[in-house]
């Protein structure tokens, strides 16, 4: 009923978009907490102290979750797809060795000195270990999408003992992809944190919880929503051009476009067919668009999906919807955080837009889910683009020992999410330490040591 591909790649897709649930918050919220701490150091403003511990808190609980998901997803290279580390592991496993003895040991080993070290460093000092923290977790996802990327667009290597060797390691690390990819998706992790500053400081605020404490939070997170909303839409239209030279199939997928046309039409809304563009319905033409976007000329040729193999074409159904509604949602999030942004002096006094920022928390999670489709499935036969299928990736095991572990998988994985989002919620409802508590652990902690 199932083969060990489609098994493979179900379990594989599972444990990516979980393990993506913790990461986004992991990288925006890691950078937030280390603004807020460093305006405490600049100022000497207590809200802004109490304000790196709270944040800092939710960040410590999706951090230490996201790390479980993501070391079960790194061996699932060698227990579903031997064959394709065997292939490339020459070049994908060097990029990930360096993302794990540099960056997450760095990460790692400073979180733990910033967690345990309030009151037993010098303000100074203390704000120097959240922001290595930060780097160090952006600094992982360049070199996990820098391997992502060489897999989109794979370059400097050479086939030699029927493998794919590396040749250039600098042309691996300088691959344009690799390096809009990282932009793109710290840039949605950033929204996606900022949301979550947003959403949460407006469910306060709209209750009159310590409203001259979320009014800071919201101010800063405001101002920093913004500007990585607006920076997403730019970044988005440079990448999704980069997408129509180097992924052909994947940007006609992404527009259920089956015949090559010369100034090609963007249509605003289309039903797509999965087997024959004659059963599509196409809706409100804006003319040669597409082309424009493509290729930034009006009467570029762009190729449809008749112009290869069937079996050669990716999914067009959810590689279409899933970029349909991604895109929406990231103009969306520059509406939002415009009218954040204007009101954010005074955002108590704005009603309406405090009830709806909560409701756009959960938003910003399903965009990263759904660009990581569009990036995986747009993909798709390929495992690498052009170099290895998918069907010749996998591990020669047994169905039943994938499906039975993918169950488990799944199990597993529900459990986690829940208790991430549980205890987010719970320590995010209950908002900061009231300043009497703070300044009373203060009073007991040991004395700072001086830079």
């Amino acid at each position: 009923m199932f083969d060990v591909v489609l098994l493979s790649r179900l379990q594989f897709a599972v444990a990516t978009l979980f393990h993506f649930l913790f990461v986004p918050l992991t990288l925006g919220l890691s950078l937030l907490t280390a603004i807020y701490e460093t305006l405490y150091v600049k100022t000497g403003d207590e809200d802004y102290k109490r304000a790196a511990k709270f944040w800092g808190k939710l960040f410590l609980i999706n951090f230490a979750l996201g790390v479980v998901t993501g070391i079960t997803l790194e061996f699932q290279f060698g227990t579903n797809w031997s064959r394709y580390s065997m292939y490339v592991g020459d070049i994908f496993g060097s990029l990930l060795a360096i993302e794990a003895t540099l960056a997450f040991f760095l990460e790692s080993t400073f979180i733990a000195v910033w967690h345990f070290g309030w009151n037993r460093l010098s303000p100074k000092l203390h704000a120097l270990c959240i922001w290595l923290v930060a780097i160090a977790s952006n600094i992982s996802a360049l070199w996990i999408l820098l391997a992502n990327g060489w897999m989109q667009n794979p370059v400097g290597y050479v086939l030699r003992n029927n493998r794919a060797e590396l040749e250039s390691f600098w042309a691996v690390i300088t691959n344009p992809f690799g390096w809009l990819e990282f932009f793109h998706t710290t840039a949605a992790a950033y929204v996606l944190a900022g949301f979550f500053v947003l959403g949460i400081s407006a469910w306060h605020l709209i209750r009159k919880n310590e409203v001259t404490f979320f009014k800071k939070s919201f101010r800063v997170a405001a101002i920093w929503t913004f500007a990585f909303s607006v920076f997403l839409v730019i970044n988005g239209d440079i990448h999704g051009s980069h997408v129509a030279h180097t992924q052909p199939t994947k940007l006609a997928a992404m527009e259920s476009l089956w015949e090559t046309q010369r100034g090609a039409p963007l249509y605003l809304l289309v039903i797509p067919d999965e087997e024959n563009e004659r059963n599509k319905v196409e809706f409100l033409p804006i003319p040669k668009l597409l082309s424009f976007i493509s290729y930034h000329d009006f009467n570029a040729e762009v190729k449809g999906l008749k112009e290869w193999p069937k079996e050669e074409r990716p999914p067009v159904a959810i590689t279409f919807w899933s970029f349909r509604i991604m895109v929406g949602l990231g103009f969306l999030f520059v509406l939002m955080s415009l009218w954040a942004f204007l009101k954010r002096n005074n955002p108590e006094k704005e009603k309406t837009l405090l009830r709806l920022l909560p409701w756009i928390i959960p938003l910003p999670y399903l965009a990263c889910e759904l660009g990581w489709i569009v990036a995986e499935v747009g993909r798709q036969p390929w495992i690498v683009y052009g170099l290895m299928k998918t069907a010749e990736a996998v591990s020669p095991v047994a169905p039943v020992q994938v499906a039975i572990s993918l169950v488990a998988f799944i199990l597993v994985y529900t459990f986690l999410g829940l208790v991430d989002f549980y205890l987010l919620f719970k320590f995010a409802r209950k908002g900061p330490e009231p300043k009497e508590t703070e300044s009373a652990t203060e009073l007991t902690s040991e004395q700072p040591v001086t830079t």
